[in-house]
């Protein structure tokens, strides 16, 4: 990555930590770089510091003079990002660097996410560690790792270093709104055993593909309507299946659970030549591409050939029920909330599909803000798959539920309005916030998630918002200071 990028924009030390941040690898599982990079940061400044075999890590700021007996402070953001790539391009994000670059109010990174989810909140809460002309009480930085994968970092982390029940999460996208509450949620694999049989010479392979998706963060944006290219494939497949006997051989799309997926693909064996399988393809595309026209303009439904075969075809059996059971998952919005206006209260994405030779498996992000119904979905899943295979789960996390006395709420509320003139938006959120997590570990825990202008977020057309992140840092420096 070039040097000195960000160089001249204000605040200047947050953009300076946020290059550096940058400038190393630090996908979710691949946060041990980072985190040590934050532990070489805190041994300079003679920090008090904890670093845990996951890499999640804790500085600690002693509070600076007069303000020994203040109750401490909590600041939290997560090490890892998404890492997408723009389709076509060839990117090692476990070992090459991100490209940043300035456009106009906007920062961005070449063909790949910029990672302000949520490297910003690192940098910010790094600035506020360097500065020691800020008046502030002790200061507790947790950053935790693997967030993006169901928040394992905070669930393991141990908080006993802490001595705060007051918490800054700046995990947000949207300047202007603080959040006070999330849904619950848990990934779920669900795993499809599978049979191979050779079939005769009239079978051909094909490639059957689906991309140019719009994507997005599977909490955030889903109630966009956006497509997923893992569910418009099953549907394909599926009435394939029904028109052209087609044996599937692999089928896979996604690198996320909590990414709406862009691109999937399925490798076939079909008896039905090149021009009838694209001619029927089309067909099954055409109603799929009308309905998307809006949301995803450029997707693409496509048929080749091909002749790298890695596994036998499925056998009729699996062929069928795999097909079946694939189309008649469920996927994307389940209910909306009846309390608050326009909000998601239980859905899932089924972010990664991928074959082995054994099974296939469907992995979901499920989310609600009522634990019954989390539960009541996952026994659907458990329903569908559990005659041909297994549902496994893992992150499980609660709800974070909506604190009626918040002395940080109205703190925060009163710094807004002094600062932009107007009143803060409060507000509940169906994307998963760590806050739910450390709410369990930290006895009364009083947070709020807050956070500068991203949008795109967890895409390879994720921005940064320049002025967006100086106006709410300066927030973040005066609830320090008043708090």
């Amino acid at each position: 990555m070039e040097n000195n990028v960000l160089a001249g924009l204000e605040p200047a030390k947050v953009f300076e930590f946020f290059e550096e941040i940058a400038s190393i690898p630090h996908g979710s599982r691949n946060t041990k770089a980072i985190s040590d990079h934050c532990a070489v940061f805190a041994q300079a400044r003679n920090l008090e510091y904890h670093q845990d075999e996951d890499n999640n890590i804790i500085i600690i700021k002693e509070a600076s003079k007069g303000r020994e007996n203040d109750e401490p402070l909590i600041l939290q953001g997560h090490l890892d990002m998404v890492c997408e790539v723009r389709p076509g391009v060839v990117k090692d994000m476990e070992k090459e660097a991100l490209e940043l670059f300035v456009e106009g109010e906007l920062i961005g990174a070449k063909d790949t996410t910029l990672g302000a989810d949520d490297g910003i909140a690192v940098a910010m809460i790094m600035a506020i560690l360097d500065d020691d002309e800020l008046s502030h009480p002790r200061l507790e930085a947790v950053f935790t790792v693997d967030e993006e994968i169901g928040m394992l970092g905070a669930a393991s982390i141990d908080v006993s270093p802490l001595k705060g029940h007051t918490m800054l999460n700046i995990d947000s996208e949207a300047e202007g709104i603080f959040t006070v509450s999330c849904a619950g949620g848990v990934v779920a694999d669900c795993s499809l055993a599978v049979s191979r049989e050779n079939v005769n010479d009239a079978y051909k392979p094909f490639v059957i593909e689906v991309k140019g998706l719009t994507g997005g963060h599977s909490g955030i944006e889903i109630n966009k309507g956006r497509a997923n290219s893992n569910k418009t494939l099953a549907v394909v497949l599926k009435k394939l299946y029904e028109t052209c006997d087609i044996r599937p051989v692999s089928i896979q799309g996604g690198l996320k659970d909590n990414a709406i997926p862009v691109s999937s693909n399925a490798l076939v064996m079909s008896k039905a030549d090149e021009r009838s399988l694209t001619l029927e393809v089309e067909k099954i595309a055409r109603p799929i591409l009308a309905e998307y026209v809006k949301t995803d303009p450029a997707m693409n439904i496509t048929v080749k050939r091909t002749e790298d075969v890695p596994y036998l075809p499925m056998d009729a059996k699996s062929a069928a029920y795999v097909t079946d059971i694939f189309y008649s998952l469920p996927e994307g919005i389940q209910k909306m909330s009846e309390d608050v206006d326009g909000l998601v209260q239980t859905s899932l994405n089924m972010g990664i599909l991928k074959t082995a030779e054994d099974s296939v498996t469907m992995e979901y992000c499920v989310r609600s803000s009522v634990d019954r119904e989390k539960e009541e979905l996952l026994d659907e899943l458990r329903r569908k798959c559990n005659e041909h295979g297994s549902v496994k789960l893992s992150g499980d996390y609660s709800a974070w539920q909506y604190r009626k006395d918040s002395p940080l709420r109205e703190l925060m509320k009163k710094v807004y309005l002094e600062q932009y003139g107007e009143e803060v938006k409060i507000e509940a959120v169906h994307a998963g916030v760590e806050c739910g997590v450390l709410a369990g570990k930290i006895k009364d825990l009083d947070c709020i998630s807050y956070g500068p202008n991203l949008t795109e977020i967890h895409t390879y057309r994720e921005r940064m918002s320049i002025s967006s992140v100086a106006r709410v840092y300066a927030m973040t420096r005066t609830i320090i200071e008043k708090f």
